[in-house]
């Protein structure tokens, strides 16, 4: 038996060009590990809800393993999170995802992504994204898929300004103790900017798994 056929998102793949969204599995943790350590954001600010960025260097990567290992022995149909390490011309560049509850009723889930610091400003964040809600649309029959951010953070909003993603009010969040204002967002098969079409592979496994498919 292989792992994916126990857990079918370690056999999901998807491919757009140069960029690889694929499964995080143990073997893909070291990795990510050395690119987050690396740095993720100016440590001055804080883009993330969780600040999992301000973990000391010494404890990083262990809280980075322990949260990829829950997210797995917690995963649910009613509620779950998929999880992939991006991969740009060979080289593990950050992680792509998306989380949801009861997905089988609302046909919807939030993105949620971080690059490596030294691969800002190459057009990346916005090929993963859109090859994800290409896949979720695509693939997961998804009415609309939703994505958040603070609105002083220009990067991320400007990525799903691209993507096509359109401004769905906002809410009041504690950020390092202090007030901060997130940009709920929203987005739309119709209002979709694709980018380079995608090949998936494992997507009929995952369909099963989840509960489209009998």
């Amino acid at each position: 038996m292989d792992l994916a056929d126990a857990f079918p998102p370690f056999g999901l793949r998807i491919e757009a060009g140069p960029l690889v969204l694929r499964p995080i599995t143990d073997a893909e943790l070291p990795r990510l590990i050395e690119v987050a350590a690396a740095g993720v954001h100016d440590p001055a600010y804080m883009p993330f809800y969780y600040p999992w960025t301000d973990a000391p260097a010494d404890r990083l990567p262990l809280e980075f393993a322990q949260h990829h290992w829950r997210t797995r022995a917690g995963w649910s149909r009613e509620s779950w999170t998929l999880e992939f390490a991006v991969e740009f011309e060979g080289a593990i560049v950050g992680c792509q995802g998306i989380s949801t509850r009861d997905y089988l009723v609302t046909r919807t889930g939030e993105t949620g992504s971080w690059l490596g610091r030294e691969h800002h400003g190459r057009g990346i964040g916005t090929r993963m994204r859109q090859a994800l809600c290409a896949f979720v649309f695509d693939e997961l029959d998804a009415t609309e898929i939703t994505s958040g951010a603070f609105t002083d953070n220009p990067a991320s909003l400007g990525v799903s300004r691209k993507v096509g993603y359109r401004a769905d009010g906002t809410a009041r969040l504690a950020r390092r103790g202090e007030l901060a204002v997130n940009q709920r967002l929203v987005l739309t098969r119709d209002d979709f900017v694709r980018g380079e079409p995608i090949s998936v592979t494992g997507a009929a496994a995952f369909r099963r798994f989840i509960g489209l498919d009998s």
